[in-house]
């Protein structure tokens, strides 16, 4: 698996990074002043902008002049200097619009409206216009990382920059292929991941704390606690859009059965929804997040948990 490939599957399947989040791609090797390359460029619910910087794997990260983190740091502070919507839509989106569907745009002006309708349609939907770019994301992906770049970037994470690690590995099985996506930075404990610059007689090691993630129930879960069911009608926010759920969590869509992050991504055209707060449960009016929210608040076994 190349870094291009890498790239292309994250393009298209950011939720495997930011599961209940809303994102939309907004550029693909974006090139800066420097003549440096970002990989990926998103922005997220809360209108920041996000940089995911990816390296196939850990020697090559290694092997490089400027280290992995500070590379994805000049690159996101470059990025701080775009003030407006029109900006980043005039920088980076229209380019991308016209080299991803190259024969729907016959201008730069094209582009640059459709990018802009587009844009203002996704922050005003998660509520983020006023929020824009006020802060940078900067998210790491690769196949492993070295204590180094784990270091730098859980004492960045302590300073209050935004920095996120991904292990992305590729495996083959009876051919066919999967991605493993794990979380590898921020954990629980950021000073597992610190180096102990004083003691170099010492080898640093790498632990991995014992800790609970709590993981909010997902729509199979709804179903069982009944509050959803089989044959319910969603619809999808501010548009008037229906989908069929069914027994499995999935949705019929057009005949065609598929998840709610697939339907919902057709609807509004971004890499990635926020499934429970986009699926409106049509019976009640009321959004995924909100009934399943509802129940949490009044369950025992939540209380218990809290």
């Amino acid at each position: 698996m190349t870094e291009a490939h890498m790239e292309n599957i994250l393009a298209a399947n950011l939720n495997m990074i930011f599961n209940e989040e809303s994102m939309i791609v907004i550029g693909k090797q974006v090139k800066n002043a420097t003549n440096g390359r970002s990989d990926l460029t998103v922005i997220d619910q809360n209108g920041n902008i996000v940089l995911i910087e990816i390296k196939r794997d850990k020697a090559d990260a290694v092997s490089r002049k400027e280290s992995f983190e500070s590379q994805a740091i000049r690159y996101a502070a470059s990025y701080a200097t775009i003030k407006t919507i029109e900006e980043a839509v005039q920088i980076i989106y229209a380019s991308y619009l016209r080299k991803l569907r190259p024969l729907d745009f016959h201008s730069d002006q094209s582009a640059y409206d459709y990018g802009l309708a587009t844009l203002n349609e996704f922050l005003d939907k998660n509520h983020s216009r006023t929020s824009f770019n006020q802060k940078q994301r900067i998210i790491l992906v690769a196949s492993d990382f070295d204590v180094q770049t784990l270091s730098a970037s859980t004492w960045l994470k302590q300073n209050g920059i935004d920095i996120s690690c991904f292990k992305m590995v590729p495996y083959e099985l009876q051919g066919h292929h999967f991605v493993n996506m794990e979380k590898v930075l921020p954990l629980a404990t950021d000073e597992d991941f610190l180096v102990n610059l004083y003691v170099k007689s010492s080898p640093t090691k790498v632990m991995t704390a014992s800790r609970t993630k709590r993981v909010l129930p997902k729509i199979k879960d709804m179903l069982e606690w009944k509050v959803v069911k089989e044959e319910d009608i969603l619809v999808a926010k501010d548009r008037d859009i229906k989908a069929v759920l069914l027994r499995n969590g999935n949705v019929n869509f057009n005949n065609e059965e598929m998840t709610m992050q697939a339907w919902l991504r057709g609807v509004y055209g971004w890499a990635s929804v926020h499934t429970y707060v986009f699926a409106i449960h049509k019976e009640s009016g009321k959004s995924l997040s909100e009934i399943r929210e509802e129940y949490m608040q009044n369950s025992e076994e939540f209380q218990e948990m809290d």
